[in-house]
């Protein structure tokens, strides 16, 4: 009787606890594999801070249409197989642009880590280093022949005024993902909104998604110049949930040394990938990836972010590592 009644407050107890709003905006640059581990590692945190306690998930969703102005294969598969199909049954409530579930319970046994597989269909799920082919975002790009306008841009970004994705800075300019050079298309989803300064700055590779992934890295590097102008006030709450407002001192590095710095931080490089690699080797297919899959953009010969994807995509040709390569860090 002592145990029934301990089991019944401990249930009163759970339904009386305020629950845990978590939200997610997918933006344009975040692919499947990044978005689905952030609201992964959100809704692991919630269960550590507040064990039992009701979860509510709100996802909004940032560009990532496809050419019949649907939802694209990124979007689709976070919502319905992600959030609705796997995740569900740890939340009590799911919202989304396409569909909204409650239910009446959760489970609370999250597991440590989540796991992508994929499946062995020739779908393509990034980037293949073995064929240094061109790989865009969108499969059915439009047919038109000149760039769509700044506002175009911005409405098929969701973004209310035209800002740079990485910095909000204004003025902004029209950056292809995949450069025409290389193939790119006129087609709205292939552009991007930066400033000048992060226009010169991004990645003129043959595949869309890395560049995306390096405009989301950048993003998160350089978060502090967003709130560089911001009132005290604003500072003082930011800090206090922990975000960064404060620019710390940059040091200026070495070309070769921020491009190392850039195959660490973006691409997950170790000292033992420094080491272990076959340089003789590794720089005949880095050549080989320069000249095949990569563009000059501003007049500028080198850029970091270019020569980091190269030497990323070159160290796999070396490996053997022809499968597709996969940008999964939160």
């Amino acid at each position: 009787m002592a145990k029934r009644t301990r089991q019944q407050a401990r249930k009163k107890a759970v339904k009386q606890q305020p629950g845990i709003a978590i939200y997610h905006d997918m933006k344009v640059y975040e692919n499947f594999e990044r978005s689905a581990l952030r609201i992964f590692e959100m809704v692991k945190k919630a269960e550590e801070m507040t064990p039992g306690a009701p979860r509510f998930l709100y996802i909004d969703i940032q560009g990532h249409r496809n050419s019949a102005g649907g939802y694209d294969h990124d979007a689709f598969e976070l919502i319905h197989d992600f959030a609705l199909e796997y995740l569900s049954r740890y939340l009590t409530e799911v919202s989304t642009p396409l569909i909204h579930i409650r239910k009446g319970s959760q489970e609370n046994d999250i597991p440590d880590r989540l796991a992508f597989s994929y499946p062995d269909d020739g779908s393509k799920y990034g980037y293949n280093a073995d064929s240094l082919e061109i790989q865009p975002r969108e499969v059915h790009p439009t047919e038109r022949k000149t760039p769509p306008t700044v506002r175009a841009i911005a409405d098929y970004l969701g973004l209310e005024e035209a800002a740079c994705l990485v910095c909000w800075g204004k003025p902004v300019e029209r950056a292809h993902v995949v450069p025409s050079a290389l193939g790119g298309s006129m087609d709205v989803r292939n552009f991007a909104l930066l400033c000048k300064k992060h226009h010169a700055e991004a990645p003129d590779v043959a595949d869309a998604e890395s560049f995306w992934a390096w405009v989301d890295y950048a993003e998160i590097r350089d978060t502090p110049d967003k709130w560089a102008s911001a009132p005290d006030d604003v500072k003082k709450l930011l800090r206090q949930h922990n975000v960064r407002v404060d620019i710390d001192h940059r040091e200026n590095l070495s070309f070769f040394s921020s491009v190392k710095e850039e195959l660490r931080s973006l691409y997950g490089w170790t000292e033992g990938d420094f080491k272990s690699a076959q340089w003789a080797e590794l720089m005949d297919e880095f050549h080989s990836v320069l000249d095949v899959a990569t563009g000059r953009h501003f007049s500028i010969d080198k850029k970091v972010s270019t020569y980091a994807w190269a030497y990323d995509i070159a160290l796999r040709r070396a490996k053997g590592e022809a499968a597709a390569v996969i940008r999964n860090k939160p």
